[in-house]
């Protein structure tokens, strides 16, 4: 039996419609499962029992003999909430009862952290233990995340197995309940079809010209290919950067777009606002190599590849994973 938590979000839908495709029908899926807006993406999904949130440790307090892993994918994952309390409760607080539960009754967990721990990335992007300690996170999200990164490298007591994934800037299908946190493929397709066009940020960086921000753009199906592999081959514990480790700029993923629409490129800069320039990244890339060094093969999905699937597959036909 698997658990997963998020499994009516994003990357825990995908996730989810992986291990069915895998032949693993034997799922606890967990959620708030009151959010009727994430309620599409758990259709056509096989799967023994869901569990609110809040009933989660009773439950596996009670049978926890038959739970063979935890993939613990919920989180709260806005970027723009500066409420710490919301943060410290269910990311911070919450994933310290998954690990402590997990250990104490031996079974092998794989979490979600982020690269938004990294901060501006003055220390770079790798998924080195030693810089974890120093590192600037720029909003409360990635401080709850890199909070509890610290503190799970501390811990005497682990589970037999785990693993933090840093995710990059995830893109894909299932992100239609996310709203203004959906990826910009998912904002600049709904532009296009609305206005003809897709504004991005100036930039305010005299390195860098407007459009040519850099980030690591990651297919929602290639993260959930690097957690099967990592559940499977179980190689050294810790924490492991979920990136393509190839940085591309946001007119790349525009152009990407308009031509998975099979239309020429209208794109329009405006300026960034004020409030958020000092703290705009304009520079992501994963430094993979330890998860290479792990043994995983597979080739990253390309920009233009990922996002072809993505719009043609998914937001033109409003399909889901």
């Amino acid at each position: 039996m698997i658990v997963v938590t998020g499994a009516a979000g994003f990357i825990g839908s995908v996730l989810t419609g992986r291990l069915n495709n895998d032949g693993l029908t034997d799922l606890v899926l967990v959620d708030d499962f009151t959010k009727i807006e994430k309620k599409n993406n758990l259709e056509k999904k096989i799967f023994s029992k869901k569990i609110s949130r809040d009933d989660f440790f009773t439950w596996l307090d009670k049978n926890h003999p038959e739970v063979d892993f935890v993939l613990h994918i919920g989180a709260r994952t806005d970027t723009t909430e500066f409420d710490k309390s919301v943060f410290d409760k269910l990311n911070l607080n919450y994933t310290k009862k998954v690990w402590n539960s997990c250990a104490n009754h031996n079974i092998p967990l794989i979490y979600a952290s982020s690269a938004a721990t990294y901060g501006m990335g003055e220390l770079g992007y790798v998924d080195n233990h030693e810089v974890v300690e120093k590192l600037k996170p720029l909003n409360p999200y990635g401080e709850s995340k890199n909070e509890f990164d610290k503190w799970a490298l501390k811990q005497p007591k682990h589970p037999p197995f785990w693993a933090g994934l840093k995710f990059f800037n995830v893109y894909g299908p299932n992100e239609y309940h996310k709203a203004r946190m959906a990826s910009v493929i998912f904002h600049a397709f709904h532009q296009i079809r609305n206005s003809g066009k897709v504004k991005l940020f100036k930039s305010h960086n005299p390195d860098f010209k407007d459009g040519e921000q850099l980030r690591d753009f990651v297919y929602v199906k290639d993260v959930v290919n690097v957690i099967i592999f990592l559940m499977n081959k179980r190689p050294d514990s810790g924490l492991y950067n979920l990136g393509t480790g190839s940085a591309r700029t946001f007119v790349d993923l525009v152009k990407a777009t308009f031509e998975a629409l099979d239309l020429q490129p209208n794109i329009e800069f405006i300026d960034t606002p004020v409030d958020i320039r000092d703290k705009y990244q304009y520079f992501t890339e994963a430094d993979m190599s330890k998860l290479i060094s792990a043994g995983y093969q597979k080739p990253f999905t390309s920009l233009e590849n990922g996002v072809d699937d993505y719009v043609r597959n998914y937001l033109a036909k409003e399909a889901y994973y």
